[in-house]
């Protein structure tokens, strides 16, 4: 019970408030999401190839997107752009559940992803904002396994309500945005954040902010290393699925137990293996996570099983749970004060590899089937810890020379 109240006292309220709403979120999200793919083929006439661009839409939307969220959030305040995104997002997942056109189905994706870029950047900088330095990767690991106790329910509820209507995970979770936006905003007025944000406003423009961006050769290492990453990690989240529902029999029910392992692994293995990684860099964690996320790549092209697939799963979650949090820690550690909802609005610049990587993961399982499809990206992934590599080096070497100017 003291250690229950001690870290309830650990952080601000709404850093719980966020972190529990995380979860009732992706809950809700991992319900529809996950089988979009899956329901374009069944209920339109697109190709594996366009529902991969209809689907990487909304990450390309959302690569430019969390640069102007995050912007905003440091000139206006997080408040009003994090409701603002929520609110959206409702309107988003009910017109999934409603529309039929192509067409207005990446429209609402690219909004989805918008919505996406707008919060997350901002939500993250909220929580860095309201906790100390020391705390802050307890904070982002948190986050993550919060994603992830909401990811273990929602696919086998999405699996279950769409048996009954495939249009009602969409709409259920379209509710579940609308409640969760209204719940927040009572939340923040309560407990004063209107009041924080005024201290901690800056005096920024777009064009300030993208030159110190520009100019930041670090960042950019980093965020072509998260591309990287991204590519191959939509290959798990999308075109897995259909790779399943092509060669597996009963591959929706497949997916969706592969999912719910992905997230109770999360669960289980996050308070270990991130103790472990606070005892090294979070560069370590990053390289590490990438050799998980190989390995777990080459068990997707080998495996024949349900449980040759789940083990494959709970490796591929041990490159999610150190890599994640550590990636976060090197912006954090990285960016300027002032400018911390810009730099985790512009790292949504990985969104282009959440874009690239459904339309090429469609290409391949068409062109080239699902093994050789998951050993190309066994390649690529470990090829992203050069980039993290280069840019921790630099990094090392701009603080050396700050210090030498200093003295």
């Amino acid at each position: 019970m003291d250690r229950v109240r001690l870290f309830i006292k650990s952080y601000h309220p709404i850093v719980h408030t966020l972190i529990l709403g995380t979860v009732m979120a992706r809950a809700a999200s991992s319900m529809s999401l996950p089988f979009l793919a899956i329901y374009l083929g069944k209920h339109s006439t697109m190709s594996a190839g366009m529902i991969g661009v209809v689907i990487g839409m909304g990450a390309l939307a959302g690569t430019l997107g969390g640069f102007i969220g995050g912007t905003l959030s440091d000139r206006f305040g997080r408040r009003v752009i994090m409701l603002a995104a929520l609110f959206g997002w409702a309107v988003v997942f009910l017109g999934f559940g409603l529309v039929t056109n192509p067409v207005l189905f990446m429209l609402l994706n690219m909004l989805n992803g918008l919505c996406r870029s707008f919060y997350e950047p901002v939500s993250q900088a909220l929580m860095a904002d309201l906790t100390e330095p020391e705390k802050r990767r307890q904070v982002f690991s948190l986050r993550y396994m919060a994603i992830n106790v909401g990811v273990a329910v929602g696919p086998l509820l999405g699996a279950f309500f769409a048996t009954m209507n495939g249009a009602l995970p969409f709409l259920l979770t379209g509710i579940t945005y609308f409640v969760y936006a209204v719940t927040l905003y009572m939340l923040l007025i309560k407990f004063g954040i209107k009041q924080i944000e005024g201290e901690k406003k800056a005096p920024l423009t777009f064009r300030s902010a993208w030159g110190v961006i520009r100019k930041d050769v670090t960042f950019r290492y980093y965020n072509i290393g998260g591309i990287i990453g991204a590519i191959g990690y939509s290959q798990v989240m999308v075109t897995l699925s259909q790779y399943l529902e092509r060669d597996f029999a009963n591959g929706v029910q497949t997916f969706a137990v592969l999912m719910s392992v992905n997230a109770i692994a999360v669960i289980a293995l996050q308070i270990p293996l991130g103790r472990w990684a606070e005892k090294y860099s979070p560069l370590t964690a990053v390289v590490v996570g990438n050799m998980m996320f190989a390995l777990g790549d080459v068990g997707f092209a080998f495996s024949h099983s349900l449980i040759g697939l789940g083990l494959s799963m709970v490796v591929f979650t041990f490159g999610e749970i150190l890599n994640y949090p550590a990636g976060n820690m090197l912006i954090d550690q990285l960016a300027p004060e002032h400018m911390r909802g810009t730099y985790y609005g512009a790292q949504t610049l990985n969104n282009l590899g959440h874009f690239l990587g459904p339309w090429l993961g469609g290409f391949l399982l068409v062109a080239y089937g699902g093994k050789s499809l998951f050993l190309i990206m066994t390649i690529l992934t470990l090829s992203g810890s050069f980039f993290y590599y280069q840019g921790t080096k630099r990094q090392r070497k701009t603080k050396i020379a700050s210090k030498l100017e200093f003295l």
